[in-house]
């Protein structure tokens, strides 16, 4: 038997992965790790999942590139924090990059674990 009752499931709120469409597990569970990486290895976990999925998993090609977008965004927020440090203001803005990268990872491993295609709200679009 091909499907199993774990193997797939449907979409529950949020966007949707495509047109009523159900995420097979193994994609959701390479989306969330694209997620995951970005609290440990910055933009280097995602890209890595990105290239070698993109061609393969239309939904762990959509979530590499979320995750690859919001880790660069970050890094871009590290360097002008790490100026700002030169008037203090930086320290406190570092602190504030850390926890929004661990508050949005979280939140974007869980939808992803449910399937659901999850966009950053503070994100620049490098990639597209």
């Amino acid at each position: 038997m091909g499907d199993q009752a774990g193997d797939v499931q449907p979409q529950k709120g949020g966007e949707a992965a495509g047109s009523g469409e159900a995420v097979p597990q193994q994609s959701r569970t390479m989306g969330m790790l694209a997620h995951l990486l970005g609290l440990f290895t910055s933009f280097v976990g995602p890209l890595a999942i990105w290239l070698v999925k993109k061609e393969e998993d239309p939904f762990v090609d959509d979530q590499g590139k979320e995750a690859l977008n919001f880790q660069l965004t970050l890094v871009i927020g590290y360097v002008v924090s790490m100026f700002l440090s030169l008037i203090c203001i930086g320290y406190f803005l570092a602190m504030a990059i850390w926890v929004i990268d661990i508050v949005f990872s979280i939140i974007a491993c869980v939808k992803a674990n449910s399937g659901v295609r999850y966009r950053y709200p503070i994100c620049l679009r490098f990639i597209k």
